[in-house]
């Protein structure tokens, strides 16, 4: 997320406003990376993903709020085309939590907004805008963080994408901290897995509230259905880094 509606939107302005009301802090995150391949649970978008993203959150009456902003830029070619072409995206999201407990439940939602798909020769648009609102569950195991989300399309159909998730993160010291993210996606009106992906990355404070985190991602592939996005999917292998400021 994606990747993963990664401008702030009306919700974020609102969120600020509600949270400088209740004289609750804001925190705020600009972040910027490159990766090798865009890998969207699971599948190759494309290459040479540049993105740059804005995130704030803040908690008011036991309430948590977060919003932000996604605009990545990549190369992918139609099936069955030789043609390259730049595609633009810019998602917008938002989400509200509560803790219940031992499980913290959420509910968010994301909007794709896919600008001009450009050709080397032409200007047209292949790609069209999608919506998501999800709900998700989480809690914290001590020994690994574990949550379960399931990602509705307003306007189209992904199956009724599911994702369950396990994340651990080691400090190796005061600079470095090693994290690990594996995840399997489910879709669950075809009752069938998609892809297995697990991603390492490494967090280098190099100075107070920025961070540098190199990455590498695997995605098995679980699904190959003529009727899914995963048709003809296969293993991928990603690289990349992201340069993340806090303030």
């Amino acid at each position: 997320m994606q990747n993963y509606c990664k401008t702030i939107g009306a919700l974020a302005a609102a969120t600020a406003l509600v949270a400088g009301n209740a004289q609750a802090e804001v925190e705020y995150e600009l972040h910027t990376g490159y990766s090798s391949e865009y890998l969207f649970r699971g599948l190759n978008l494309g290459q040479d993903l540049v993105e740059v993203g804005f995130d704030a959150a803040t908690e008011w009456n036991g309430l948590g709020f977060s919003a932000g902003a996604w605009y990545g830029s990549y190369d992918t070619a139609l099936t069955s085309n030789i043609n390259e072409y730049d595609v633009d995206e810019l998602d917008l999201y938002g989400e509200v939590s509560k803790e219940f407990g031992c499980l913290t439940a959420a509910v968010g939602y994301i909007y794709y907004c896919n600008e001009d798909f450009i050709s080397r020769n032409s200007s047209q648009k292949f790609i069209d805008d999608a919506q998501e609102a999800y709900f998700s569950v989480a809690r914290d195991f001590g020994f690994a963080k574990a949550s379960l989300t399931y990602f509705w399309d307003v306007e189209n159909d992904n199956d009724g994408y599911s994702e369950l998730a396990l994340t651990r993160a080691f400090e190796l010291n005061q600079c470095l901290t090693l994290n690990v993210n594996s995840n399997i996606g489910y879709l669950v009106e075809q009752g069938q897995a998609t892809a297995w992906t697990t991603k390492v990355s490494l967090d280098w404070g190099f100075v107070e509230h920025a961070k540098l985190s190199p990455f590498v991602a695997y995605s098995m592939a679980l699904s190959d259905d003529v009727d899914t996005a995963y048709y003809n999917s296969s293993d991928e292998i990603v690289a990349g880094s992201m340069l993340s400021v806090g303030f």
